[in-house]
């Protein structure tokens, strides 16, 4: 039976992604050809993992115990991370990729315990100070994403982008309780996706490489696609780098993905090219906030295992036919 906290972290996990798929939508860019019925086919996948989702949920039931201690360590974790990224990015000078694959490469190394509500932090302190002026907003997005990470430990579990999803959502619900505005948006060229495509196809493999082959965990493996992203894009391609820097570490998110969600490394990588298209796609919409590229990676992994839910249904009924 649903725990009404358990059922609504469900419930923001899809209207977040629903949000940001719905304002890229609302304020299309110019699309070529045939995107804009991919973001059909996206959002209707989506809803197939959702229901599936939903089915599994209602199966095993959620465990209704109520906030300990450990929940409340690990809701302050993702507040604390989102306020120390928040000043190494904007006050230290890092930048938001950097800041945030740092914060979670350290955490991940030196407190295991607690490099998942951390990482999820580190994402809500990337929004730009033209969203968030002060740490307080921030403090104050980390502590909602914080309690919704407590209430969808049952949720989507697996799903790469999950964490990042949450972090949106603290942001988005700040937004919308202080008043402020997002940033100035605007959409990505479509004649990039040649380039930002692939990077992000490397950057989800590598992120799988090296949780399989280097043995590490699955916010290590990311942070260092972060960390390496962050320092090599913006000095070897000067006027696309921080944007590539970007593009990598929303992949690398896909790349965290378990193998019960995305089993093979052909998945993850098809996964990761969906990431780059959607990366282009949502460019405009909630521009500033934390999470998006979590949010981005999220989606990608929902919609391609909602397609190959699909297909395998399809086959199944052919086989019988």
């Amino acid at each position: 039976m649903y725990g009404p906290i358990q059922f609504a972290g469900y419930v923001a996990l899809l209207v977040t992604p629903a949000a940001l798929l719905l304002a890229t939508v609302r304020a299309p860019p110019e699309l070529p050809t045939g995107v804009a019925g991919i973001q059909l086919g996206i959002a209707l996948a989506v809803t197939v993992v959702a229901a599936t989702e939903r089915r599994r949920l209602s199966i095993t039931g959620f465990d209704a115990v109520g906030f300990d201690r450990s929940d409340a360590v690990d809701a302050l974790a993702v507040a604390a991370a989102a306020v120390v990224t928040y000043d190494l990015s904007v006050h230290a000078g890092l930048g938001p990729v950097l800041a945030a694959a740092l914060v979670g490469l350290i955490v991940g190394v030196g407190l295991p315990r607690i490099d998942g509500p951390a990482y999820c932090g580190t994402f809500v302190g990337m929004t730009s100070p033209a969203v968030f002026a002060s740490v307080d907003q921030v403090g104050l997005a980390g502590l909602v994403a914080g309690l919704a990470f407590v209430a969808t430990t049952e949720s989507f579990g697996g799903f790469g982008g999950k964490y990042g999803t949450l972090a949106l959502f603290g942001c988005v619900t700040t937004v919308a309780l202080t008043g402020v505005d997002y940033a100035a948006g605007s959409a990505l060229a479509w004649r990039l996706a040649p380039v930002i495509v692939p990077v992000a196809v490397i950057a989800a493999v590598a992120t799988v490489l090296l949780r399989t082959h280097g043995e590490t965990s699955a916010v290590v493996a990311s942070a260092v696609v972060g960390v390496v992203a962050g320092v090599a894009f913006p000095p070897l391609v000067p006027e696309l780098g921080s944007t590539l820097a970007a593009v990598a570490f929303c992949a690398s998110f896909v790349g965290m993905s378990g193998t019960d969600r995305l089993e093979t490394t052909e998945r993850i990588a098809a996964a990761g090219l969906l990431c780059g298209v959607v990366y282009l796609a949502v460019s405009p919409a909630f521009a500033g906030a934390g999470g998006k590229l979590g949010t981005t990676a999220f989606v990608s992994c929902l919609a391609l295992r909602g397609a190959l839910d699909v297909g395998e249904l399809v086959g199944s009924d052919l086989a019988l036919s």
